[in-house]
């Protein structure tokens, strides 16, 4: 059964197949990608190798967690399932409570209270 690793700590400038290339020296490599903003094109610097056992998967990482690799160091582990995302509503940012209305003690003190101030004659 194929087992998907995680591979953080990327040089940005990382491809797919010099990616497919580190792993593919400890098994079979199913598939490698490079995670990119969606945007931008840029590497996110990390990304995702798919390996054909598990023993295969447990001797890359043993083999290159913690390694040198362009002068960054690596971070492999199995990858955990991407963790579902909650729907984001109407977009309202975070922000919280009365969004409008009378403000509470606001100035001046007679009776008509729009915006919290006191209309002049």
């Amino acid at each position: 059964m194929a087992t998907k690793l995680y591979v953080g700590g990327l040089p940005y400038s990382t491809t797919d197949q010099e990616l497919n290339d580190l792993f593919a020296s400890h098994g079979t490599v199913t598939s490698a990608a490079v995670i990119k903003d969606k945007f931008s094109g840029q590497s996110k610097g990390f990304g995702f190798v798919e390996m054909s056992d598990d023993s295969e998967a447990k001797n890359a990482i043993q083999a290159l967690n913690g390694t040198d690799f362009g002068g960054r160091s690596l971070t492999v582990n199995e990858a955990r399932p991407q963790e579902e995302r909650r729907p984001s509503g109407n977009g309202g940012g975070g922000y919280g409570g009365d969004r409008g209305g009378r403000r509470s003690g606001g100035r001046g003190g007679s009776g008509n209270q729009s915006g919290g101030y006191r209309r002049q004659y």
